[in-house]
């Protein structure tokens, strides 16, 4: 009794421990706010200094007082900040030579992951082994050093995904259904042509950072395989040893596709049990969202928990049959061993996630300590596993997975009332006890949720009431259990077909879903605080006063531009464009971006999050004309935004106009919002008789407050803008959107010495296939003394027509080691 007491109140005796733990924690925080690297040197003297001393502090073996735990906790934070650094440098040291960038390369390499099969498109990952030159430089010394891990797109013939579609007479029109890529494995070795280039991603405010993605997963490249015909077909040599998990995985998941009709059903079945996400339907996506139950979606920590607890106990009834086993060891224990491996186990198979890595170190402490007689208080054991996590990947700190998951268990620790003064409570009190912790995480996660997704379900709280215990006791049973009897598939499929049409009728209600712009990380964390003040089992006087905290971070507004003032943000699309223009009350996006794939736009991935972010309501949605990277967005846009009217040049037959009737943009028309002027300038009507080509009729768009304007020029080309100079010869901008993105037909000197802008935009990809800007025109406005500012080096572009002189890009306001810097 005694030992036990004394190791039960061992974490009291060295409260500094838990400071450090703390420390830990926020020095990898504060790690990641960097914007540039130190040496390896210094990171590593923080790291082993502030371990020496506090192996010193651990020595010293007293209580220590406030001064004591001060210290540990900036010991911790050094500890974590230096440990982080030092494999962020090790991780930089690996980064992809530019030499290499946009060169053929023959790579041999053995897939790493379960391959990603879209419509058109296959997307795997590449351990590579050996590499090449091939063509004219075959040749040529292999290079000194290639990427050892990369991200490879496999695209079908005639997707026009990273070629234009090719035809002759003779072949006649483009097949309308592309051909398949080869089937592709898990494990398998193959040598194929490759063309790479560094990790780039959109950078936009509030935006994914596809680059911290890649950073995180040690992807030092991205690319596509070359199938031209002028490149070596793709050979597989061999099935390997390697990789036994993703290929398990993978089997798994396609014996689920292969055995489920309903191919949407299939997709969530697959996603519980092998934590593939990407074969969910996106539409089921959009519903799970909508309703709050997302998170179920995942292998959380509900299912990893369920499974740990099954697992035990099957282990514990196996081990009490053996009576030898049980005098050897008991079965408590070996049942606790069991189901915190297996759990382990399901985490690896179902990807590794955090919410995964969460709730197994949660597990593996909880057991550590049952073994070594201790019993930490909730809020220690919260701390040391958001510790042991943030160790493991200090990166996850910048995933909203691991803010909802901790946050979620830190609310129920400090909602927890306890155990009731009999020890054992009926069911009724524990549903309501269920309801009740539902209620205050939904609660205190909204402000929180605003900030990461800036959307909340107000039918989360009804909606996770029956899919919570439906999922976690009904849906993943059966679908883990089919891998040993496939027809219990079927049973999950239909049990989520049921829950499907009982969120899908949810999710029709009005005001399911409020949205609104995402306060800054102070208010959030503000607003997180008054929900769980609200929530916790304080008197009511105490408890009101988290209303005003939480009220603070919902009624957030962004900020506006004054009357007579604008804004603009040219979006970081890729190869396209997308400029959201402000005015006091009102807004307006010109264009859209492009298609980036068969199930992938800039509406869906870029624009629909930044407009909800900055809470935008669109008034007007111009499409300058129809080519893919300027309208590839629309229908995504017009879907979240029905109230906006839309304007364009695209014809009557066109499928958009389907989503919703366009007017014609004319010469001449001409509107007022705000005190600020916007007129159309092209194309005239009569050029909509005569264009032999979309680029033609391009909507061009001045803006003007009488202090700064600016003009949105669309793909127009030299014979357009010699028209619209003709017509205008006092014409002046301040802000040139680069006609057709800095193409060498484009951006004459007559339009830039008659418009005078200090300031030209160009939206295009990062090493784009056109090449745009164009050297030539590059060149033509740095003769002019133009400041010439591109999404690829700038990420998102901000002007203000109050400063018409400055702007600013997302790439330095939000700048962090991890990105890159394109040559």
């Amino acid at each position: 009794m005694v030992a036990g007491g004394e190791e039960e109140d061992a974490g009291q005796r060295r409260p500094w421990a838990f400071a450090a733990m703390a420390g830990s924690v926020l020095g990898a925080g504060l790690q990641l706010q960097q914007r540039e690297l130190s040496s390896l040197g210094v990171y590593a003297a923080m790291a082993l200094g502030a371990l020496a001393a506090l192996w010193v502090l651990q020595r010293r073996r007293h209580r220590g007082g406030r001064a004591t735990g001060l210290l540990a906790l900036v010991l911790g934070a050094v500890l974590a900040f230096g440990a982080a650094g030092a494999r962020s440098v090790v991780y930089a040291d690996g980064a992809l030579d530019p030499a290499i960038e946009g060169r053929d390369l023959q790579v041999v390499g053995v897939v790493a992951q379960m391959p990603q099969r879209g419509e058109g498109a296959l997307r795997f990952r590449l351990d590579v082994e050996s590499a090449r030159w091939v063509g004219k430089e075959a040749q040529s010394p292999a290079p000194s050093a290639w990427p050892t891990k990369i991200a490879l797109g496999w695209y079908a013939e005639n997707t026009g995904l990273w070629g234009r579609p090719q035809r002759t007479e003779t072949q006649g029109p483009v097949p309308s259904v592309p051909s398949v890529p080869a089937e592709l494995h898990a494990g398998e070795r193959w040598r194929m042509t490759v063309r790479l280039r560094a990790p780039h991603g959109n950078l936009n405010p509030h935006g994914f950072d596809y680059e911290l993605l890649m950073w995180e997963q040690d992807v030092r490249a991205a690319g596509y395989v070359r199938t031209g015909s002028n490149d070596a077909a793709p050979e597989r040599l061999g099935m390997t040893w390697q990789h036994p998990i993703e290929r398990a995985r993978e089997w798994v998941r396609d014996a689920v596709f292969e055995r489920v009709a309903d191919k949407r059903s299939a997709g969530v079945v697959a996603a519980l049990i092998t934590g593939d996400q990407s074969a969910i339907d996106r539409a089921d996506w959009d519903v799970f969202r909508a309703t709050g139950v997302a998170h179920l979606m995942s292998i959380s920590g509900l299912h990893i928990t369920m499974f740990a607890w099954l697992a035990a106990a099957l282990v514990g009834a196996l081990w009490r049959r053996s009576t030898r086993c049980m005098l050897w060891w008991p079965a408590p224990h070996v049942a606790l061993v069991g189901g915190v491996l297996l759990a382990a186990l399901y985490a690896l198979f179902s990807g590794w996630g955090v919410p995964s890595q969460r709730t197994v170190s949660m597990l593996a402490t909880l057991a550590l300590l049952r073994f070594t007689g201790r019993r930490w208080p909730a809020p220690n054991l919260w701390l040391c596993t958001c510790a042991v996590v943030v160790a493991l990947d200090p990166w996850a700190l910048t995933q909203a997975g691991f803010w909802l998951s901790f946050v979620a268990v830190g609310v129920l620790f400090a909602t927890d009332p306890g155990e009731s003064p009999a020890g054992r409570t009926s069911f009724v009190v524990r549903l309501l006890r269920m309801l009740r912790e539902q209620w205050a995480v939904t609660l205190a996660l909204a402000p929180l949720t605003l900030l990461l997704f800036q959307q909340v379900s107000l039918v989360g709280l009804l909606a996770n009431t029956f899919a919570i215990p439906w999922v976690t006791l009904v849906v993943t049973p059966l679908a883990m259990l089919g891998v040993a009897i496939p027809p219990l598939w079927d049973v999950a499929a239909w049990a989520v077909q049921g829950l499907g049409a009982f969120l899908q009728w949810l999710a029709g209600w009005p005001l399911a879903t409020v949205s609104t712009g995402a306060p800054p990380a102070w208010l959030a964390l503000c607003g997180v605080a008054g929900g769980v003040l609200l929530a916790m089992r304080l008197p009511l006087a105490m408890r009101v006063l988290g209303l005003p905290l939480l009220l603070s971070a919902l009624l957030w507004q962004p900020a506006r531009p004054a009357t007579g003032e604008f804004d603009l943000l040219a979006a970081d699309v890729g190869q396209g464009n997308a400029v959201l223009v402000r005015t006091a009350h009102h807004a307006l996006l010109y264009d859209t971006g492009p298609r980036y794939s068969l199930e992938s736009d800039a509406g869906l991935r870029v624009l629909v999050p930044l407009l909800r972010a900055l809470d935008v309501r669109l008034d007007t949605v111009v499409l300058s004309h129809r080519d893919a990277d300027h309208t590839g967005g629309a229908p995504a846009v017009l879907a979240t935004q029905p109230q906006a009217a839309l304007r364009s040049s695209i014809e009557d037959g066109n499928p958009l106009q389907q989503l919703r009737h366009s007017d014609r943009c004319v010469a001449g028309q001409r509107w007022e919002w705000d005190g600020v002027r916007f007129e159309f300038l092209h194309p005239l009507a009569a050029d909509y008789d005569r264009a032999s080509k979309p680029n033609a009729i391009s909507c061009v768009l001045r803006i003007d407050n009488g202090r700064a304007s600016v003009l949105l020029a669309g793909d127009i080309e030299r014979d357009q803008e010699s028209a619209l100079v003709a017509r205008d010869p006092g014409l002046r901008a301040d802000v040139l959107l680069a006609p057709h993105h800095g193409s060498k037909t484009s951006s004459s000197a007559l339009l830039l010495d008659t418009l005078k802008p200090r300031i030209a935009l160009v939206q295009a990809g990062y090493r784009n296939r056109f090449g745009h800007p164009a050297d030539e025109v590059r060149k033509r406005y740095e003769a002019r003394g133009i400041a010439l500012v591109d999404s690829p080096h700038c990420g998102a572009i901000g002007w203000q027509s109050s400063s018409p002189a400055a702007w600013t890009c997302e790439r330095l306001v939000a700048r962090r080691y991890w990105q890159h810097v394109p040559h």
